[in-house]
């Protein structure tokens, strides 16, 4: 029987195609460099961290029937994520990921997610059936749909639930508009994505997690890159932790573990300055090529 999960993580489940060169890549440039196909997508990506924190994510997504849907959800279960509440079709692909990263970090990326936004409302079944009632921590991923999103805002199987959100990317971070509007969930941006919600530029961290709570949001928690990370709350001082410096190794996934180590601490009942700082080293870790704990 399969143990139940602590944590749900809805969105993304896909292959990372990532090519990384050694040095500073200019537009149109070929150069020589590693190509690595990895699992990936948000949800699985922070599932996959959170299980390394001796946690049992589940994911909530969409894989295909295919060589490639059946690969990747073996893997994650070596990963320790538990699989056993995806929606498999065979009627779609697995979705896919490709990213281009230089010496200095992400060049260009392409997010292919269509069988997730075409399954659409299907990933959320298991919340009438055997995970009925939850009231844990959800962490929500930015490939899903605006209107999904919409829905699982007001979704009563989720009134209950911890709600952590991610936009995936900047030009994902308007789908997050109605969760903001519904003033429901924790949200995990980069300082681009916390401008876009915002509706203004902003100087910092610190500025631009303030900026989404006057929006409305209840927690907000802003990286940007290597200077200081911040977490601002209704009602409460606004805390900032500067990342240690570490030569960039990678840097797709980052913010995942970011999410990841910051829920996990949380779940451990530690402060806010703990959860923010173990969240920022566990990133700076990452970036520099390091999995952790």
């Amino acid at each position: 029987m399969t143990a139940a999960p602590d944590i749900l993580c809805i969105g993304a489940m896909l292959w990372d195609v990532i090519g990384r060169a050694p040095r500073r890549m200019a537009p149109g440039a070929d150069v020589p460099g590693r190509i690595r196909h990895l699992p990936g997508g948000v949800a699985l990506n922070v599932a996959v961290a959170l299980a390394r924190w001796g946690l049992r994510p589940a994911v909530l997504s969409a894989v295909g029937l295919d060589p490639e849907g059946q690969a990747l959800e073996a893997e994650a279960r070596r990963l320790g994520v538990l699989t056993d509440w995806l929606t498999r079709d065979s009627g779609l692909p697995t979705d896919c990921y490709m990213g281009i990263e230089d010496s200095e970090g992400l060049i260009a990326a392409v997010a292919d997610a269509h069988s997730l936004e075409a399954a659409g409302d299907a990933i959320l079944s298991p919340l009438t059936g055997p995970l009925a009632g939850w009231s844990g921590p959800v962490v929500l991923d930015g490939n899903l749909t605006e209107d999904l999103l919409a829905v699982i805002a007001r979704d009563p199987r989720l009134a209950r639930a911890d709600l952590r959100v991610v936009p995936a990317s900047p030009g994902k971070a308007e789908r997050l508009e109605p969760l903001i509007a519904a003033r429901r969930g924790c949200f995990y941006l980069n300082r681009l994505e916390a401008e876009i919600l915002a509706g203004r530029a902003c100087p910092d961290a610190a500025s631009a997690a303030e900026a989404v709570v006057a929006r409305g949001a209840a927690r907000v928690l802003v990286t940007d890159g290597p200077n200081p990370a911040s977490e601002a709350m209704a009602g409460q001082p606004t805390l900032t932790f500067a990342p240690p410096p570490v030569t960039v190794a990678r840097v797709t996934g980052a913010g995942d573990c970011f999410l990841a180590a910051h829920l996990a601490a949380g779940l451990q009942n530690e402060p806010r300055d703990t959860a923010l700082r173990r969240a920022v080293q566990a990133s700076a870790a990452h970036v520099s090529g390091k999995d952790v704990p």
